[in-house]
């Protein structure tokens, strides 16, 4: 057997991070960035005000207050995306909505909240001070030229992309998704509600897998299911190879397993087929066919998923960009609610749990049975406690977790 890490590293070494492509915005959150991005012009780009109400000359309003407001006289309106030419005076006020430039000669806005208008909106009564300033966004405030904004590396959320939005940019140099196709062998599988004949079983794994796949943050690409044909696989998997950054099929790698997927890999392909020393997901196939990473997982339900977290999706990750101490999900401590017993095998076990955040801390009890056919209790789970070799944790043991999503 092989250890865990040790596995994860050949899967690792097998991943190249994908050349980077010019993305549109509307396409590139979640990308790694694969540039520099400096600011070349102010933002905002103007003074503007940051609330509705009046821009004014601070000192005319001075000594406001509720029982003596200043009077000012109203001399235009500014909305959102107008300007004016005129320059504010003595006395004088303009009404103004959040955005707006601010005009020459007034220097604070003095929010609607704290005014009166007259009737004809005419004049208008504020009935606190402000200061120079006040609710005033300067230009440049956010962002100004030569400012190093994004580096390689960096994940752009939203509020990136809304950064280089408001700098004018409609495409950024990301590493794009991986394309990942995944495949379903076997002559037993069937999807839909179609009646099972005898020894059929429903294809759950594809789906799932899929699932998975677009959760990292790749774009799934369906390959539907193959027969149990040694032509038609070998052609389904040059085909996938050709045309996707990577491949990933369930079942056909045990020890000791006769099946057309392992003859088929081994003569298209370079592949390594490990023993790693967990539980579940013993059973692990990665290799690559002509420079595409190919990931054979175990066929029981709950030891894909759980075989996709420990080393498919950190070489996916590898694959889009992210940086070398992101691929792999952070352990956190928790405290084991209930025993969580298990015996000495010399493997590492991943047993699923229900993670709560009890007062700023988890604590872990199981999500039910762990046989790794028990797909809705994978789906109750939300976390991974991590065993090492032994007799497990004791109630209020401290533990490793991983956790899901």
């Amino acid at each position: 057997m092989i250890d865990l890490e040790s596995a994860r590293a050949r899967v690792l070494d097998g991943c190249v991070a994908l050349a980077p492509v010019r993305v549109p915005l509307a396409e590139a959150c979640g990308l790694v960035l694969a540039e520099v991005v400096e600011a070349d012009q102010l933002l905002p780009p103007f003074a503007n005000t940051a609330v509705d109400g009046y821009a004014v000359r601070a000192v005319d309003v001075a000594g406001a207050s509720e029982d003596a407001p200043a009077r000012l006289a109203v001399v235009e309106t500014l909305a959102a995306g107008a300007a004016s030419s005129r320059v504010l005076g003595a006395g004088e006020a303009m009404r103004i909505m959040t955005g707006a430039p601010i005009p020459a000669g007034a220097d604070a806005v003095v929010m609607v909240e704290d005014t009166d208008a007259a009737a004809h909106g005419e004049v208008v009564r504020i009935r606190r001070p402000v200061n120079p300033g006040d609710a005033v966004r300067p230009a440049g405030d956010d962002v100004r030229p030569g400012d190093r904004l994004f580096v390689p590396g960096d994940v752009l959320s939203p509020a990136h992309v809304g950064v280089l939005a408001s700098l004018g940019r409609l495409d950024v140099l990301a590493h794009p998704r991986p394309r990942v196709g995944v495949i379903s062998t076997g002559d037993e599988l069937v999807e839909g509600p179609i009646p099972l004949q005898p020894g059929q079983i429903r294809d759950s794994n594809r789906i799932t897998l899929l699932a998975l796949v677009e959760a990292a943050g790749a774009t799934g690409i369906d390959l539907g299911l193959v027969r149990d044909d040694e032509m038609a696989i070998r052609a389904a998997f040059v085909a996938a190879a050709a045309g996707c950054d990577a491949i990933i099929s369930s079942g056909g790698v045990s020890m000791g397993e006769f099946d057309f997927v392992k003859r088929v890999l081994d003569e298209v392909g370079r592949m390594n087929w490990m023993q790693v020393a967990i539980r579940p997901a013993k059973p692990l196939a990665f290799g690559t066919i002509d420079g595409t990473p190919v990931f054979g997982l175990p066929g029981n339900p709950v030891s894909s998923m759980v075989s996709f977290e420990l080393f498919a999706r950190p070489g996916l990750r590898r694959l889009a960009g992210h940086h070398p101490d992101e691929l792999v999900r952070r352990t956190v401590t928790a405290v084991a609610g209930e025993p969580l017993r298990r015996s000495s095998d010399g493997k590492t076990h991943f047993v699923r749990v229900v993670a709560d955040n009890v007062d700023g801390s988890y604590v872990v009890r199981s999500a039910g049975g762990q046989g790794s056919h028990q797909l809705a209790v994978m789906a109750a789970a939300n976390a991974l406690v991590v065993l090492p070799d032994g007799d497990g944790a004791a109630a209020g043991d401290e533990v490793a977790v991983l956790l899901l999503g």
